[in-house]
């Protein structure tokens, strides 16, 4: 059977980039990736956004980024899926060099939020929820994210500190990221005593939106040059799923229905359960997120994935390590970049370059990211090549 393998990755620092272009910002992550990957050449580029035609004022992106990087008579698109548009461009790297439809492939997510300030930023985040019948209504991913929780305490009980366990962790693993925007870990005190965003969010609970660029390139292995430089990680399972877009249309809100599907399907791929990864880079925007997603993906039943974050359950010595590198919480959430962020990151682990956060024997990961309440879930499990 046909593998993709990982051949390179690179990344930019996630932060506050006012003084890089969106296109200047992708050219980092691309030369990164080149020289990682030992010069492979793509013949099909993928690029995860969602916001750049609204803040940057700028659509077009395959094309743009394809002609500054100097890759122009490639195959180059956007792909665009809200928070999952860096797992939708992977899937679809994928599927291109597993398809044979290209030999080489290179996928990059890019997101630039400081072009605009305030209530424009606000605004365009409106148009990933269902415009009509939620935006139209003032109703904000962060007031959204809230009303979840708040339903989710009142259903199972969960106490509001239970939720700390999450932004904890991925704070602490934040330390060890020389990308990551905070690399400051935090106490149980703190997080109590933080500022609401809306009740009962804190802002320790909301991942802060920022500038960042990733990129990665996918071959067959056969393909490679004898002496390549890094160990090998393959692409074992890929699974995009969609539910509806509007929340208030799923017969149970707290069940992350696309998620689970999505997670069944690549692991069915793989050949896997869930239970056989080493780590889990899951979505981490909200922490009512990170709670839901261990519940979809079978770590732990209904109304209890807040359990996890306890105990160092889920800590890099713990027995399902998450948000390994600091998560969107504390690397910052690049919006259509994160989740190639959280591959990129996921591959570090698994070559075992991952520096003070790495996993001892980490063999396989899965990787989520999601649009909006998982409305599209795209998940992917990465194991290394023996």
């Amino acid at each position: 059977m046909t593998e993709v393998v990982i051949a390179g990755i690179g990344q930019t620092p996630v932060g506050e980039h006012w003084n890089l272009s969106l296109r200047e910002l992708t050219l980092m992550a691309i030369e990164a990736v080149q020289q990682d990957s030992v010069g492979l050449q793509p013949q099909a580029l993928f690029v995860g956004n969602m916001l750049a035609a609204r803040l940057s004022r700028q659509a077009h992106l395959g094309t743009l980024v394809a002609d500054f990087a100097g890759l122009t008579g490639i195959e180059a698109v956007t792909i665009e899926a809200a928070g999952a548009s860096g797992g939708a461009a992977l899937r679809a790297g994928f599927t291109s060099v597993l398809s044979g439809q290209a030999d080489v492939a290179m996928v990059v997510g890019i997101e630039k939020f400081t072009d605009q300030i305030g209530t424009s930023v606000e605004e365009s985040l409106g148009t990933l929820s269902d415009s009509d019948y939620e935006a139209a209504q003032g109703l904000t991913s962060a007031a959204q994210a809230a009303l979840l929780m708040r339903r989710y305490m009142h259903e199972f009980d969960a106490p509001r500190e239970a939720f700390g366990g999450f932004p904890l962790t991925a704070h602490a693993n934040g330390v060890g990221n020389p990308n990551a925007m905070f690399r400051k870990a935090i106490k149980a005190e703190l997080y109590n005593r933080a500022g609401m965003v809306s009740e009962p969010l804190n802002m320790f609970d909301v991942a802060p939106n920022a500038d960042g660029a990733a990129a990665l390139i996918l071959t067959r292995p056969e393909l490679l040059p004898p002496e390549f430089p890094h160990p090998l990680v393959r692409i074992s399972g890929s699974s995009i799923v969609t539910d509806t877009l509007a929340l208030h249309d799923r017969p149970d809100p707290l069940s992350f229905h696309a998620a689970r599907l999505s997670v069944e399907r690549a692991c069915k791929q793989a050949g896997i359960t869930p239970q056989q990864i080493d780590l889990f880079e899951l979505w981490d925007s909200y922490s009512i997120y990170a709670a839901l997603s261990l519940e979809a993906a079978g770590y732990a039943v209904r109304g209890q994935g807040w359990q996890l974050a306890r105990n160092g359950r889920i800590s890099l010595g713990g027995e399902l390590p998450v948000s390994t590198m600091g998560g969107l919480k504390a690397r910052g959430n690049p919006g259509g970049a994160s989740g190639v962020y959280q591959v990129v990151e996921a591959v570090l682990q698994l070559r075992g370059q991952a520096g003070n956060n790495q996993i001892t024997g980490a063999k396989r990961a899965m990787v989520q990211c999601l649009g909006g309440p998982a409305s599209t879930a795209a998940t992917h499990v990465l194991e290394t090549v023996s």
